[in-house]
């Protein structure tokens, strides 16, 4: 199958994007408003993009209205802050709330039920329980087409890293924090690790396999067949 975008609409392009790109790193982004409203929301365009200094990246779409800009992205063009926490396992569900589309007055660590930890450079609260988070400040925002997608670069000023994580020479213990990471409208368990090569015997017992599942759904199953999925990252 070949497919030329350009005869696609927003919606169809997104869907093949983010079946192709996997799995995604979900950067689960805390916000603040001007008027001090915590925000929350999962971020699955998202990476790093500098070293020194440390810069990451998130895109960010609009509402599932296509119209209205995020909470998020208001947010951060309004007071230059923000902080990406780290999704694992035992936050998953939460984290996945957090997706959905709040009214722009409701604390979202309030509506959701977590608790805040409070930052050392920006004003925005971090996600206590989360093993890591990043604390960025605004450095550009990129308008990306006509729609109301915008990428914005933030520069990381501070590292929140959970000492039993913290390991000798700067290294993260990744094998212990159960990470999550975004599919297409799904989510994936970081609970394996490999060096190449692999023996044939074991690629072999590989092929064909499919993904299992962890939630009991049939396999084959999406939410993007659901009317509670939208375009946007969003969920109705």
């Amino acid at each position: 199958m070949i497919i030329d975008p350009s005869n696609l609409d927003a919606t169809s392009n997104y869907k093949l994007l983010i079946g192709s790109i996997l799995p995604r790193a979900i950067g689960w982004v805390s916000t603040q408003s001007k008027s001090g409203i915590a925000n929350l929301a999962p971020i699955s365009f998202f990476t790093a993009v500098g070293r020194k200094p440390p810069v990451v990246s998130i895109s960010l779409q609009p509402r599932s209205d296509g119209v209205t800009l995020k909470d998020t992205f208001v947010n951060i063009r309004d007071t230059g802050e923000f902080v990406v926490n780290m999704a694992t396992l035992p936050l998953a569900h939460a984290m996945h709330r957090s997706a959905f589309e709040f009214e722009s007055d409701v604390d979202e660590f309030t509506a959701i039920g977590l608790e805040k930890a409070d930052s050392v450079i920006v004003k925005v609260p971090r996600v206590k329980d989360a093993p890591i988070s990043l604390e960025c400040k605004l450095d550009r925002i990129i308008p990306m087409g006509g729609m109301n997608d915008h990428v914005v670069f933030g520069e990381v000023v501070r590292f929140h890293i959970r000492d039993d994580v913290y390991m000798d020479g700067g290294r993260i213990d990744t094998g212990a924090l159960q990470a999550v990471g975004r599919l297409a409208a799904e989510y994936t368990l970081v609970h394996n690790a490999f060096t190449t090569p692999l023996d044939e015997e074991l690629l072999s017992s590989f092929r064909g396999k499919r993904a299992g599942r962890l939630d009991g759904h049939a396999d084959g199953y999406s939410p993007i067949d659901s009317k509670e999925w939208s375009a946007s990252g969003a969920t109705r």
